[in-house]
């Protein structure tokens, strides 16, 4: 692959674009990557923050025996053979009435790749809200509450954090709109654009195993990487190229997701924002050495595309993964 083909691949993920995963750089140790199953393997969920123009809060009132009566943000988990917005919609449609559309995508929450949960600013499109006569074990109704006072008892104070991150967003982007992108994936895996910076060159590591690529590194299940969360598959694929120990690694955020969830193609590929620096920079404007032959450092020469990632780098302009 050409670099002009590097570019315009480094340029469809910065866009929020999918590529389709044919294979993968790196995989768990001693395990097979396992095909992906919602209700076997993993749990997806979805939760929509709705915010009017009077500053107000859709939430739903919970029917279920262990929270009844509290409330929360309409949530749930994704059903086999749903895509993520058909999943956040039919959840809306159930607990909260409405029909809906996604906005962006605010922020991606794991408990390592096997629960991962997508948050949405979304917007109603129709429907009624629902009310108390029409309850049921989706939920006991549903109404708009000011931001500042909302009723008591929450489900959960999580959502305290996600409404903020919605609002602020609505008063300045932190990240372009982003919406999943519909393609089909078997395994839980990340696409790394892992970046060097110097004064105002940018690198980007690329895999040469077949054509060049931006490396992807497929999730495990093993206990280990459960508990140190999708990083793990991140410093993994690092660790197997470079020397981590004078250097820093940090994933800054999401700049792509694509799932399709039809056909028994349950997985995902989070598009992510690496970045390699070494811990005591002194005068180091090359990117650290790379052992083997899997992978090399690709210098950003396109002008517009160095630009939108050093944009991207300093801005913090993506996604946020909270563990």
């Amino acid at each position: 692959m050409a670099s002009e083909d590097l570019a315009g691949t480094l340029a469809a993920v910065l866009g929020g674009r999918g590529l389709r995963v044919q294979s993968y750089d790196s995989g768990p140790a001693g395990e097979t990557p396992a095909q992906v199953r919602l209700r076997k393997n993993v749990c997806y969920v979805v939760l929509a923050v709705f915010l009017n123009e009077q500053d107000e809060v859709l939430l739903i009132q919970e029917a279920k025996k262990e929270c009844r009566g509290s409330w929360y943000l309409p949530a749930g988990r994704m059903e086999p053979r749903e895509t993520i917005v058909e999943a956040l919609q039919r959840e809306v449609k159930e607990e909260a009435g409405l029909q809906c559309e996604p906005l962006t995508l605010l922020s991606v929450e794991e408990r390592g790749p096997s629960w991962i949960r997508f948050v949405f600013l979304a917007r109603p499109t129709g429907g009624i809200l629902k009310t108390p006569k029409e309850a049921d074990a989706e939920s006991l109704q549903a109404g708009w509450y000011p931001r500042t006072s909302l009723p008591t008892p929450l489900r959960a104070h999580d959502i305290l954090h996600l409404i903020e991150l919605a609002a602020q967003y609505r008063q300045r982007a932190g990240h372009p709109l982003l919406l999943p992108q519909e393609l089909p994936c078997s395994l839980v895996c990340q696409r790394l654009v892992a970046t060097f910076t110097s004064v105002q060159t940018v690198w980007v590591l690329v895999g040469t195993v077949g054509m060049p690529h931006l490396p992807i590194t497929a999730c495990g299940f093993a206990p280990i990487e459960q508990r140190g969360g999708i990083k793990m598959a991140v410093l993994r694929l690092l660790q197997e190229c470079l020397t981590l120990h004078h250097l820093a690694v940090e994933t800054k955020g999401l700049l792509g997701l694509q799932h399709l969830g039809k056909d028994q193609t349950d997985g995902l590929c989070l598009n992510v924002l690496v970045t390699v620096a070494f811990r005591n920079p002194g005068i180091q404007n090359e990117p650290p050495k790379v052992r083997g032959e899997n992978f090399f450092w690709w210098k950003v020469v396109e002008e517009d595309l160095q630009s939108q990632l050093l944009q991207r780098l300093q801005e913090s302009s993506v996604v946020p993964i909270n563990r």
